[in-house]
């Protein structure tokens, strides 16, 4: 069974961290390969942590509810790649293309790993029901304008990104009810990949 290739979207709030983390599970018990999980979120939350220059560049931006520049997204996912992915792996990123830049960037690393068939999984969730979750999580950046910002970041530039892939070869988008428990939301993406 060949290695493939996943892609989440969804806003801040959908359950994307959770779904990546089921999604690896099951791969992992389906055919034992290693899954390479990236996170450019959990990457960007370590460099905070780490108290560098960047990292605190970095925690200006995220507050104000920015997304990060794309020459840096693409380097920490681009590293993960070079560190992390051989044909014999899985693939599940999270967090990332999050722009038409990151998007054309992304397509060219696929070609470049000659991977196949890219399964893009969007977990849709309206404004309401994430923003009833964001609250909820308590983190720093989730203040009311900080939700707000990234609401107009995410229709803005990460729905331009994954409408990128849109009837491109080997690329397939499926559309998931976010506004499930976790289980059924699970359950409907093994149903949709037909796992």
């Amino acid at each position: 069974m060949k290695s493939e290739t996943f892609v989440f979207f969804g806003q801040v709030g959908s359950g994307k961290g959770t779904q990546v983390e089921l999604l690896a599970k099951v791969l992992k018990e389906r055919d034992g390969k290693e899954v390479v999980q990236t996170s450019t979120g959990n990457e960007y939350r370590k460099l905070i942590e780490g108290g560098t220059y960047v990292g605190s560049l970095v925690k200006d931006s995220i507050t104000r509810g920015e997304l990060q520049p794309n020459f840096l997204t693409n380097a920490i996912f681009t590293n993960i790649l070079n560190a992390s992915l051989t044909p014999d792996k899985h693939l599940i990123a999270d967090g990332y293309p999050r722009t038409i830049v990151q998007a054309e960037t992304f397509e060219e690393m696929i070609s470049f790993f000659k991977r196949e068939d890219v399964n893009i999984i969007y977990i849709e969730v309206g404004k309401e029901e994430a923003v009833k979750r964001m609250k909820l999580r308590n983190r720093h950046d989730d203040t009311e304008e900080g939700i707000a910002k990234r609401f107009n970041e995410y229709i803005n530039n990460v729905v331009p990104a994954m409408n990128y892939f849109k009837d491109k070869e080997n690329y397939k988008i499926y559309i998931i009810n976010g506004e499930q428990t976790v289980e059924e939301v699970h359950k409907d993406i093994v149903k949709a990949l037909n796992f």
